[in-house]
């Protein structure tokens, strides 16, 4: 756990739409219990919505990479009726999703704020999604717009600001990841309403990374991070 802590390089390659490509590096280091240094990296995936394509950046040895998807894609979830009073893509245009309350099957859901998700930390049971986006033609997008991929690093959680980045801790056997919070769940499942109770939904890459792909389920300590400048 302890290399976790240490300065690390961050690379974001911030590909524009029509304008190239830049590289830009600088020096940060990874503080465990906040997230207010994400702005550095949420920064470049803002501009998603104002003609950035993509986002490639790294933190330590992860890589992890933001495309905006096309609006006529649908949801991962598509049981998201409103986002902030306005229908979820009407939502996106106008950048109110980070931490707009939302509903879902009539239920409204209150997202933290900025300010108490520096602090976040919480143990609970973990499960993975993923694999009924490829029962379906085309791509799908996540809450905050982008391009679900299973295989990257992300998650999907109910009240944390959308994006976010939080270490993930397999309790089972130590195995742990950082994962780019960008989609809202999990949620109650008409065949099984516990499910709601889960406090994090990882990508299918994250659960083979924390080594309950197959199981499906591990209880997890999700703990927020900080990325940091150094100067």
């Amino acid at each position: 756990m302890k290399p976790l802590f240490n300065p690390v390089s961050i690379s974001l390659i911030l590909c524009l739409a029509l304008t190239g490509c830049w590289l830009i590096t600088a020096p940060y280091k990874v503080i465990k219990g906040t997230v207010k240094g994400t702005y550095y990296v949420v920064k470049g995936t803002y501009e998603i919505t104002a003609g950035t394509t993509k986002v490639v950046y790294h933190i330590g040895k992860f890589t992890y990479k933001a495309v905006k998807a096309p609006m006529e894609w649908a949801f991962v979830n598509e049981d998201i009726e409103t986002i902030d009073g306005l229908p979820p893509k009407e939502a996106l245009k106008q950048g109110r999703v980070r931490n707009s309350p939302y509903v879902v099957k009539g239920k409204t859901y209150y997202p933290m704020s900025i300010e108490k998700a520096k602090t976040y930390e919480e143990i609970g049971v973990a499960s993975w999604y993923g694999y009924e986006t490829l029962r379906t033609k085309g791509g799908r997008m996540t809450a905050n717009g982008e391009v679900f991929d299973p295989r990257q690093f992300t998650a999907a959680h109910k009240y944390l600001p959308l994006p976010s980045h939080v270490m993930v801790t397999n309790l089972e056997n130590d195995q742990w990841v950082i994962v780019r919070v960008n989609d809202r769940g999990p949620f109650p499942s008409d065949y099984n309403p516990s499910s709601g109770d889960r406090i994090i939904d990882v990508s299918e890459g994250a659960a083979k990374r924390l080594g309950f792909h197959k199981k499906g389920l591990a209880r997890v300590k999700v703990e927020a991070i900080e990325l940091k400048e150094e100067r």
